[in-house]
């Protein structure tokens, strides 16, 4: 990022120890649609209503052209999470809404697919994330926004250090309906304190 084009970041990978957070590619569409197609019922309740053709190739081309284009702007930084000892796609985590000047601000979003929740998979990429946001990116601040009920989301945040400062009425239009979130934050400070561990390179 930083004025980097997406072809100077599409080797990026955040290393952990039972995942790796990548950038997504156009040929990753078959594991990521399967992936998405089985946890539709467990993830739908929690995001915005689907489109008709959420899961189409056309579909995915055009995501992940505006991922490229996030990069290259610089406002958000877009990954698939996948498993280490067999390389495949569990999961998505994303910075987006990055604010420069006297911000230093990003807002974080992710999903798991549910034949992997459960298995702490996703705190540990939240704390990937975390230690991109504050070191290469060199955030302040990152958010993060969960529903009331999404107790498993809320346990991953507060797990990773994240301080709930208050809720969000009718904040976004989930499933349908406009829903209430908490609002979460970690600040770079409180993430040294944390001691978050994981090791960001690239290849």
């Amino acid at each position: 990022m930083l004025g980097l084009s997406y072809f100077g970041r599409d080797r990026l990978r955040l290393a952990g120890a039972r995942v790796t957070l990548r950038i997504p590619a156009t040929s990753d569409y078959e594991e990521w649609s399967s992936l998405r197609r089985r946890s539709r019922a467990f993830l739908e309740k929690w995001e915005p209503r689907w489109a008709n053709d959420e899961l189409d190739r056309a579909a995915w081309r055009q995501r992940v052209r505006r991922y490229r284009e996030e990069i290259s702007r610089g406002t958000g930084v877009p990954f698939l999470i996948v498993l280490n000892d067999t390389d495949s796609v569990v999961g998505g985590i994303s910075v987006g809404n990055i604010r420069r000047g006297v911000a230093q601000s990003g807002q974080i979003g992710y999903w798991m697919g549910e034949p992997y929740a459960g298995r702490g998979l996703m705190g540990e990429a939240v704390g990937e994330l975390a230690k991109y946001c504050f070191g290469p990116l060199r955030l302040h601040r990152i958010e993060a926004a969960c529903i009331p009920d999404n107790l498993r989301s809320i346990r991953v945040l507060e797990k990773a250090g994240f301080t709930r400062e208050g809720l969000l009425r009718s904040y976004l239009r989930i499933n349908g309906d406009w829903q209430d979130h908490y609002l979460y934050a970690l600040l770079a400070g409180e993430y040294h304190d944390h001691g978050s561990r994981g090791a960001a390179v690239e290849s």
